[in-house]
């Protein structure tokens, strides 16, 4: 599988993760066999007992249903940028963390450790979705 190949596996079983409920029980069974279990369309087809065609058609509804989602809410994106923005406030916060160190500021850097921490929990919290 080339990189682009990949990369838009990982794009639609993330889509997965977050829009997969819009999708009906035996259509999220055939992505979740497709793109996270890695089954082929052979495969996949014999699990649930329809034709190979049958499959891709199913996958096809399905990718075109969870990509219409993210156009439409951008969950997906925003999570990211939302992550993004964490680890953001946790370089800065370590930084703070530093500074105050070498400053002496107690104070401060109790401050900075707790926005340390609290960034990092976020982070984690969020990591796990």
């Amino acid at each position: 599988m080339g990189a682009v190949a990949a990369e838009r596996y990982y794009d639609i079983s993330r889509l997965l993760d977050f829009y997969g409920d819009m999708l009906s029980e035996r259509q999220r069974l055939a992505m979740k066999l497709y793109y996270n279990d890695d089954l082929s369309l052979s495969e996949v087809a014999q699990e649930l007992g329809i034709s190979r065609q049958g499959v891709r058609a199913s996958l096809k509804r399905s990718e075109d249903i969870l990509l219409e989602m993210e156009s439409k809410l951008r969950l997906a994106e925003r999570f990211d940028k939302t992550l993004s923005e964490f680890k953001k406030l946790r370089v800065f916060a370590a930084n703070a963390l530093e500074q105050s160190r070498e400053n002496g500021d107690k104070n401060m850097e109790r401050f900075a450790q707790e926005i340390v921490e609290l960034a990092e929990a976020l982070e984690n919290n969020i990591d796990q979705y």
